[in-house]
């Protein structure tokens, strides 16, 4: 197997286990809820605890990527989060739960900008919207397996202790992966001069632009609109992340084995969906060029996961409701590792500071919605009032892929 794509598979158990360490409290809602106390709005405070902090640490953890390297940068990051995984255990109150998140969300915030920098520089150019793809995939295949395995955990062992286990599972991949990874492929003993060879003619970065483009990225309107429309993405992907456990028990009347199979199965088509937007984007991009690849298949995806949204609210039908909402995330989903590709396309060797920009805006949407989910619920105990305004959201951020043209690089010397 070349060397790349043993980098890849750490990756690829990386977001795993991120997705596991996130869907987690949603999953276990009922039980931290009836533990603590808490109804849905404080219950909404506590999961936008995390999207707060993980999105005020976006571009400085990025930054860091960009001038330290990914090596060092997401060891710090994951065995910081696996630590308040763990902490999230030994909750006893409102306070002391919204605090640990939100530490647990500045320990997870950089993962993915990280995860961009170290596929931007050990991949050639043509294969980062599939490696891309294979990230997001896992992160889904994390969020599919975390109902499957939390919930046997949590009536053999407790919720308490399930985040414990999560906790250490993370900090063990944090050992490996910095004892294995190298922040360059010429520096990773073993490695072919051949496959260094292809990848580092074949990637679109050059070793001597370090410099951080704040200005550019304040005063560059197309990285605006990427994180404009990351930031309405994600008040779709956080109603999965946060709020589907509750939407499907509380506000469908679902049983916990029925909510169970209907978010796994909305992460595991999430998967497909990664995986088949990569590989299209791609496929269009060799054929139609970058602005095509790009822009098609983030628009359709979009878009049609606009329409379902819509739908799944205002249909009666229960089940029917949970087939749509996984439906939804597997075309939301066509558009993510598109999204990350264009942070490489324009941000060359700043792609993780990219990145963390585009994240900040997503993670900020993602409090947006979770806060506004809680309260409106709260207030009017309809569940389905979020979805319409999800839908909306989703519109304009397919919209917004008008705007965005990966082929404009952004240009360091006016930074």
């Amino acid at each position: 197997m070349k060397y790349r794509y043993r980098a890849l598979a750490f990756l690829f158990a990386l977001s795993i286990i991120t997705f596991l360490d996130r869907v987690c409290m949603n999953v276990v809602s009922k039980y931290v809820k009836a533990d603590l106390g808490l109804n849905n709005e404080e219950f909404g405070w506590i999961l936008g605890a995390f999207s707060l902090a993980y999105a005020l640490f976006e571009i400085p953890t990025g930054a860091m990527g960009d001038s330290i390297g990914p090596r060092r940068v997401l060891t710090r990051v994951v065995l910081w989060w696996s630590g308040f995984t763990a902490l999230t255990g030994t909750a006893f109150s409102f306070i002391y739960l919204l605090v640990v998140r939100f530490l647990f969300g500045v320990g997870e915030a950089g993962a993915y900008p990280n995860a961009t920098i170290a596929i931007s520089r050990w991949f050639p150019a043509v294969e980062i919207g599939r490696a891309q793809s294979v990230i997001w995939a896992a992160g889904r295949i994390g969020g599919a397996l975390t109902p499957l395995l939390v919930i046997p955990l949590v009536h053999a062992v407790g919720w308490r202790w399930s985040f414990v286990v999560l906790g250490v599972v993370g900090a063990v991949w944090a050992l490996a992966w910095y004892a294995w990874f190298r922040d360059e492929p010429a520096e990773k003993e073993g490695i072919s001069a051949e496959e260094v060879e292809e990848i580092e003619t074949g990637r679109n970065i050059k070793r001597a632009d370090h410099a951080i483009p704040w200005k550019t990225i304040i005063l560059n309107p197309d990285i605006w609109a990427l994180m404009l429309m990351c930031h309405l993405f994600f008040y779709g992907a956080y109603f999965f992340t946060n709020w589907s456990s509750t939407y499907f028990q509380e506000g469908r009347g679902m049983t916990e084995d029925q909510s169970k199979n209907f978010i796994s199965l909305s992460y595991f088509l999430g998967a497909i969906g990664c995986v088949a937007g990569g590989l299209m984007s791609d496929f269009l991009t060799k054929k139609y060029g970058l602005k095509i690849g790009r822009r098609a298949v983030a628009i359709t995806g979009l878009g049609l996961s606009s329409i379902f949204f819509l739908a799944a609210g205002l249909t009666p039908d229960n089940q029917l409701a949970g087939y749509l909402l996984a439906i939804c995330v597997l075309t939301k989903d066509l558009a993510l590792p598109v999204s990350f590709a264009v942070c490489v396309d324009i941000g060359k060797r700043n792609a993780g500071t990219v990145a963390g920009s585009m994240n900040f805006a997503g993670q900020m949407g993602g409090f947006f919605i979770t806060i506004i989910f809680g309260s409106v619920v709260e207030s009017t105990k309809n569940f389905n009032i979020p979805l319409y305004l999800i839908s909306g959201c989703l519109f304009v951020a397919a919209l917004l892929w008008f705007k965005i043209d990966p082929t404009k690089t952004v240009d360091l010397k006016k930074a």
